[in-house]
């Protein structure tokens, strides 16, 4: 039995809407390993403010991150009641964390991902720190990050706190 949508065409992908503080993330469905409920993370001393500590999850110690504070978002980031952590895929090979974690909003929804449905904004601006690409997706305004800087940015602070 195939689950793929009826709607799809063989071009689309699977992707991910993960709710951030004032924006939000469109990532490949396969970049996320598990979304798990908000637990307090272990605190990691001399880590910027963005980096909130290293959250537990199938026996690795995950750098749990807010990215809203690592790309210039907002300041004020932070876990609570209703708040996820999507567990990623680390995508750099010379990573010595094999994954790490991303602060969220709400539960992550599932979406489909075609030609027809993303805009990419070709808007002459910066873009945040850790950003890829701004877009709309149908009626969603989404940033893409760049996962393998939000890895470099992690591995550069844990190794200064460490």
């Amino acid at each position: 039995m195939n689950d793929v949508p009826a709607d799809a065409t063989p071009h689309d992908i699977r992707g991910v809407l993960i709710q951030i503080d004032g924006a939000r993330l469109l990532l490949p469905n396969t970049t996320i390993s598990e979304v798990l409920s908000y637990a307090d993370p272990e605190p990691v001393e001399g880590a910027p403010a963005w980096l909130l500590g290293r959250t537990r999850w199938r026996g690795w110690e995950v750098p749990l991150v807010a990215f809203s504070r690592a790309a210039g978002l907002s300041s004020s980031e932070r876990g609570g009641l209703g708040s996820k952590v999507a567990v990623l895929k680390n995508l750099r090979t010379d990573g010595r964390f094999p994954y790490f974690a991303l602060l969220t909003q709400g539960f992550p929804r599932l979406v489909n991902v075609s030609a027809d449905t993303l805009l990419v904004d070709a808007g002459d601006g910066e873009l945040p720190t850790a950003v890829h690409a701004r877009v709309r997706l149908n009626q969603d305004e989404a940033l893409i990050p760049d996962l393998e800087a939000m890895a470099a940015l992690i591995e550069d602070a844990l190794n200064v706190a460490a």
